[in-house]
C-alpha cells in the first residue's frame, strides 16, 4: 500500500484519479472514515459526548457541524482523530491482507493518523498555499480564512523521520504537467514499493 498524500486543496484528488485511470485501486481515507463513523453506534455517541453533542442529530453525524467545531479547536480535533483513526487503520490492514496489486491509500493526514505505518511509500501531492486555498474556495464555498485553519490544522503533521516509507513528490502548481511525475513513480512501483 502506497500513501497518497498532500495537504487539503493540494490536487490529491486529480492524482487519485489518473491512478484510477491507469488501472490502481485508490481508497479515499476520508469516504472510508465517513462510512465507518455512520455505521457506529459508539462513534456517534463518543462524538457527542466528547467534542459536542449538537454534532449528532438523529443519530445521525452533522459533519458541517462538527467541522467547524473541530477545525477551529485543536484539541477537539486530536480527540475527533483519536476516535477515528484506529477504525480507518484497522480496515485499511484488512484491505491489504487480501491486495493481489499494488493500491493507494488517499489521505491528508498521514503522519498523524498513524497510516505511515502500514504503507511501503508515500507519493505527496504539493501545491502552493494560496493556489491551494483558491481550489478549495471554488470547490467547497469556504471562506479564505476556514480553508487557511484547516491548512493549519494539517500542517500540525507529525515529522516521521528515520522510520518513515520512501518519499516522491508531485507538484500540481498549475504549471508542472502531473501525468509524467505519475508516470516516473509509477515506473518504481515494484516490491517494496507496494
Amino acid at each position: 500500500m502506497t500513501g497518497l498524500t498532500g495537504g487539503i486543496g493540494s490536487g490529491k484528488s486529480v492524482v487519485a484519479h489518473v491512478l484510477t485511470i491507469k488501472g490502481y485501486d485508490v481508497v479515499d481515507s476520508d469516504t472510508l472514515a465517513r462510512r465507518l463513523m455512520d455505521e457506529s453506534a459508539v462513534v456517534k455517541d463518543r462524538i457527542a459526548a466528547e467534542i459536542d453533542t449538537s454534532c449528532v442529530r438523529d443519530g445521525l453525524i452533522d459533519r458541517r457541524r462538527l467541522a467547524d467545531i473541530v477545525f477551529s479547536d485543536a484539541r477537539r480535533l486530536a480527540v475527533l482523530n483519536d476516535i477515528v483513526h484506529g477504525l480507518v487503520r484497522e480496515r485499511l490492514a484488512e484491505i491489504a491482507a487480501h491486495a493481489t496489486k499494488p493500491f493507494f491509500v488517499e489521505t491528508a493526514i498521514f503522519g498523524s493518523s498513524g497510516l505511515w505505518r502500514l504503507c511501503s511509500a508515500e507519493l505527496r501531492v504539493t501545491a502552493p498555499e494560496e493556489l491551494r486555498v483558491e481550489r478549495v474556495m471554488r470547490r467547497n464555498g469556504l471562506s479564505a480564512d476556514a480553508v487557511r485553519a484547516r491548512i493549519a490544522a494539517q500542517r500540525t503533521e507529525t515529522l516521521l523521520g528515520d522510520e518513515a516509507p520512501p518519499l516522491f513528490i508531485i507538484e500540481n502548481d498549475g504549471h508542472t504537467a502531473v501525468l509524467p511525475q505519475v508516470d516516473t513513480f509509477l515506473a518504481t512501483l515494484s516490491p517494496p514499493y507496494y
